[in-house]
């Protein structure tokens, strides 16, 4: 479970005061409000990337607020992907798991179970460039996911794509959320991603967030 208490972070256009919400262990929660009202923010400062001013951030019961993202071990899909140019893709998958010291034969067997799962095994050894937006998002999915990460955040990850590449991505995300058994907080201004991806939802609007859970009223 992600606990948020009281968060309050001072950005250029926007301050967030007092912000609090939990995200369910196993769920796949999506976070919409406005453009500009901070749902980029509170990501960033969930995995640590940003700094809140004040408040309390807790992962299942561990309180990670002043912890170095490293430390906080949390899978981050952000919005253009941000692969290293240079890197092949292979490595880009493998570089969570160097960091984390694992196994040569380990490390081989999770970036086959990924790229299985994620239908980019024909694509391992090119670099970024030249990949489609949904190629992209696939290799980004499987650097976040590789070290077995139990929470995955998502910025707006499929707002660059087709129609058909979204859909696709949807029926990805949704396969990737049972297999994986990781909690989920994706951010998103799509009404038809939230319907068709989530479990419960989050709307944050002037700087207060509403929780339902999905089929409720």
């Amino acid at each position: 479970m992600i606990e948020a208490r009281g968060l309050t972070m001072k950005v250029p256009g926007f301050t967030l005061d007092q912000v609090s919400f939990d995200v369910s262990d196993g769920s796949y929660t999506v976070l919409m409000g406005p453009t500009g009202c901070g749902k980029s923010s509170i990501l960033e400062a969930i995995c640590g990337l940003r700094r809140i001013h004040s408040g309390t951030i807790k992962l299942h019961g561990k309180d990670i607020t002043r912890a170095t993202p490293g430390e906080r071990g949390i899978g981050y899909v952000p919005q253009d992907g941000a692969l290293f140019p240079t890197m092949r893709l292979v490595e880009q998958i493998a570089f969570a798991l160097q960091l984390r010291q694992w196994k040569a034969d380990d490390q081989k067997n999770r970036i086959n179970e990924l790229a299985e799962l994620l239908g980019i095994g024909h694509l391992l050894e090119r670099k970024p460039i030249g990949l489609s937006g949904g190629e992209r998002q696939r290799v980004a999915l499987g650097r976040a996911l590789a070290f077995r990460p139990r929470v995955l955040l998502l910025d707006e990850p499929l707002s660059a794509l087709d129609e058909d590449t979204r859909e696709r991505m949807i029926e990805l995300l949704k396969t990737i959320h049972q297999r994986e058994g990781v909690t989920a907080l994706h951010v998103t201004h799509s009404r038809t991603e939230a319907q068709k991806l989530a479990t419960h939802r989050l709307t944050l609007n002037d700087g207060v967030i509403a929780q339902t859970v999905e089929g409720q009223v």
